[in-house]
């Protein structure tokens, strides 16, 4: 979530400009934008990361509730409630965007909406059930492209001309830009499904070494399969083949397992606090800097990194500027966490 509203205040395509070329700034920067088709940036795995990290989060939010007496039913109307109104500022922002109203839903509010949902409906069956769901989602995604047979769009693996791009055509009569599409959402509810199990895994009573096994093998896993039937279906983050749905799971679980080793196995909790402040407000702080609040932030600040190093040039002054509005961002999420206030849906 960091990452996502430091993109807004632009730091990443500063440190991509030309004039850093051959730099160490210049290759992180690259790694912090999308790979423009078939390939893995790290800046690819922030959705899948943010997906999952959801599904783990629902079954302790679940026993929750249910420890509070609420029913499945009450839960899962809350959860409709919730997958509704994130469909609809997922669908808004997009109209902001556009500076009209657009039918597009690849935003990631709007794909979470879609996939909270698919998971919450099977959460309660068996692991293996659930595994293969997940799997049979990625089989029918990969079945659809391979197969697609109307003229325009019977290219499987080709920008504007697959499967994906012919639903967006049928929902909004229009592409949007980037070759993103809509349908990504039953494909990488994999992730979130993922996330359901790790933390159900999680909340178990196993030894942290036998979970810790767990993850770590569902993470290489994850990378073999994706990695290895790269030659055969590639790895395209903007539509979301199965193979980009591997390898980005297997990410996942595996820093999952760092994180939970680092932390819950070796008691290093040290700087952990910075990133959970910002995750304790996680819809409130994007959809501000999604809406302008980043550079609004970064207008307030930028005189100051002008004052202070117009001397080392344009550039060094626009980067400043750009990791100071990201603290700012960060600030407003201390502020809200100091007074205790959780904006939630």
């Amino acid at each position: 979530m960091f990452l996502l509203i430091a993109e807004f205040t632009r730091l990443f395509w500063y440190m991509h400009v030309p004039e850093l070329e051959g730099t160490v700034i210049y290759f992180l920067g690259n790694q912090l934008r999308h790979h423009p088709w078939h390939g893995l940036h790290a800046w690819d795995l922030v959705q899948p990361f943010f997906m999952f990290i959801v599904g783990v989060a629902m079954p302790l939010s679940y026993a929750k509730r249910i420890k509070k007496g609420e029913t499945h039913s009450q839960i899962f109307k809350h959860i409709a409630l919730r997958c509704f109104l994130l469909l609809f500022l997922g669908w808004f922002l997009s109209c902001i965007s556009a500076g009209k109203i657009v039918f597009f839903f690849q935003n990631v509010l709007a794909q979470l909406a879609v996939t909270i949902l698919i998971a919450f409906l099977i959460m309660r069956k068996k692991v293996v059930t659930q595994i293969l769901i997940s799997i049979g989602l990625l089989v029918v995604t990969e079945l659809l492209y391979r197969f697609f047979w109307v003229e325009g769009f019977d290219q499987a693996f080709t920008p504007a001309k697959n499967f994906g791009a012919w639903v967006d055509m049928q929902i909004s009569g229009a592409l949007s830009g980037g070759h993103w599409v809509s349908f990504n959402a039953i494909p990488t509810a994999a992730h979130t499904i993922w996330g359901v199990l790790a933390g159900k895994l999680l909340m178990s009573d196993k030894t942290y070494r036998y979970k810790l096994q767990v993850l770590v093998l569902a993470g290489i896993a994850g990378l073999a399969i994706g990695y290895g039937l790269d030659a055969v279906t590639p790895i395209i983050k903007r539509i979301s083949t199965s193979t980009f749905v591997f390898a980005s799971g297997g990410w996942t679980f595996l820093a999952l397992s760092f994180s939970f080793w680092l932390i819950d196995m070796m008691k290093v909790k040290k700087g952990v606090k910075f990133f959970a402040i910002v995750g304790m407000n996680p819809l409130l702080i994007y959809l501000f800097a999604h809406v302008g609040g980043a550079q609004l932030v970064r207008q307030v600040v930028f005189p100051v990194a002008n004052s202070g190093l117009s001397w080392a040039g344009e550039l060094t002054v626009n980067i400043v500027a750009s990791i100071m509005a990201a603290m700012g961002l960060w600030y407003i999420c201390y502020w809200l966490y100091k007074r205790k206030i959780f904006i939630k849906i």
